[in-house]
């Protein structure tokens, strides 16, 4: 286990956010994935703080590593070298394990993956809403939606299923993920 550092403030996280990520969708995306990040984590008895911090933290790379993908994720480890620990940023690089070759191994690891791909499918259940809000989506339409292989087709559903990996049911995670999303969704514009 490597040295923990006191990790950073969530205002001071979300100011390097700002700094290098410009795109508002993959700004919006990330306090998505905090937020989502936190509902599991006060589901599961974790900490909020720190797996919110994760989820803010994840694609702070993404932007000036899209065209390399293998880089995402190490990238970010050069971003957050001494402002995090070593575990967030394992985590970081576990949710992209199909290039970083770091496998996830943690509740946090695998919470970070699923809740990264399953903020896409609901923000594109709520973009088809008559008023493109989150307060339409319900959890059934969530689970329509994860069933449609052709809805959100980029949103990974065998990843998904890795709430599956920390004790959490696919509608519970539906249920837990939703209800975050709708807490921000003035945040999200959704």
């Amino acid at each position: 286990m490597g040295k923990l550092i006191e990790f950073m403030e969530r205002e001071e996280a979300l100011q390097l956010v700002k700094e290098n990520v410009k795109n508002d969708k993959l700004v919006k995306h990330m306090l998505a994935v905090e937020a989502i990040m936190r509902e599991i984590a006060k589901y599961l008895n974790e900490d909020e703080e720190r797996w919110g911090l994760v989820g803010l933290l994840h694609d702070i790379d993404f932007e000036i590593t899209k065209e390399k993908q293998e880089m995402h994720g190490i990238k970010a480890e050069e971003i957050l070298k001494e402002k995090v620990d070593e575990e967030l940023i394992r985590t970081i690089k576990a949710h992209n394990f199909e290039f970083t070759k770091v496998l996830p191994q943690t509740k946090i690891d695998y919470a970070l993956i699923a809740a990264d791909q399953i903020s896409g499918l609901i923000i594109a259940k709520a973009l088809l809403m008559p008023s493109k809000k989150l307060e339409e989506v319900k959890v059934s339409s969530v689970e329509d939606g994860f069933k449609d292989k052709s809805f959100a087709r980029r949103c990974d559903r065998e990843k998904i299923l890795y709430c599956e990996k920390i004790g959490i049911e696919r509608d519970k995670f539906f249920e837990l993920s939703l209800n975050a999303l709708k807490q921000i969704a003035d945040e999200l514009g959704l």
